[in-house]
């Protein structure tokens, strides 16, 4: 518990001071960090000690580099010379695919060969995972994104927060064999955290920036709903750490576990919050 409480403590204004404060470049860096470290957690946990991991470099470096094509195209700085019309991002992905598979075509034996469910891993690792992560840095390049990457952050972390307390003071229902821990009660107190933690990133706009960029009834909307997204994040994560008999990602956030045992609901609610800001 310590450990968990220290790296909270370290963490928590290191991420604030990266995402908010420091220049969008060092947000760049810190996304391509979480994204690369994520995609290797993911691929370890699902094709360790098989064929599949002649795909892992490749699957962690395009997930690595993919922020920073992403960067690349919101800002438009840069744009292929032939390819004058298509985003490098979407130029990254058809390329991967193509590596992908033809890594599984010149590696083909009868004896040694790269299934198609690796393959499937690999894609889901090193194109959907970082492309729905990177909606951070999306959010970061608006206007007022210093503020805006706070909102899928303070849904997500208030929700977790909020569940595991109402889970541990409340908990009688069982929720799923998926996390046998979770309970009905915990899901009701992570509503209630996703409602709270936009509410205390409203509360900072306002104080800090002067800037009422949702009504109290959309934070209530978009808390209820990011919540939900969120919890649906977290379970989908341990639907695969459940197949593949995994007890936790990774051991780089001591009393955290792994990249992704941090940032699974986040995966999920950054993107959500991305299309809904954008809609409202």
């Amino acid at each position: 518990m310590f450990k968990r409480v220290m790296v909270a403590v370290i963490g928590i204004p290191a991420l604030i001071l990266i995402l908010s404060f420091a220049p969008p470049g060092a947000a760049v860096l810190l996304t391509m960090a979480l994204c690369g470290v994520g995609a290797w957690e993911l691929m370890h946990a699902v094709v360790a000690g098989k064929g599949g991991d002649k795909l892992l470099r490749l699957t962690v470096l395009v997930a690595a580099v993919t922020p920073a094509i992403i960067y690349e195209d919101k800002t438009q700085q840069t744009r292929l010379a032939v390819l004058s019309n298509l985003p490098l991002t979407a130029t990254l992905v058809l390329a991967f695919v193509l590596l992908l598979f033809l890594s599984a075509i010149l590696d083909y034996t009868e004896q040694n060969r790269i299934v198609f469910s690796d393959v499937t891993a690999a894609l889901f690792s090193g194109a959907v995972f970082p492309l729905m992560l990177s909606c951070l840095l999306l959010l970061r390049l608006e206007e007022y994104g210093q503020l805006l990457v706070f909102v899928p952050l303070g849904v997500s972390f208030g929700s977790d927060t909020f569940a595991l307390l109402a889970g541990l003071l409340f908990g009688k229902h069982k929720l799923t064999p998926v996390s046998p821990k979770k309970t009905v009660e915990g899901v009701v107190g992570g509503l209630l955290g996703g409602v709270l933690g936009l509410c205390l990133v409203k509360g900072l706009g306002l104080w800090l920036l002067g800037l009422p960029f949702l009504t109290w009834g959309q934070v209530v909307l978009v808390g209820l709903t990011g919540s939900v997204v969120s919890q649906i994040g977290d379970l989908s994560f341990s639907v695969i750490k459940r197949e593949f008999g995994v007890k936790d990602y990774g051991k780089i956030l001591p009393g955290h576990g792994g990249v992704l045992d941090r940032f699974d609901s986040v995966t999920f609610v950054a993107p959500f919050i991305w299309l809904i800001l954008s809609i409202l």
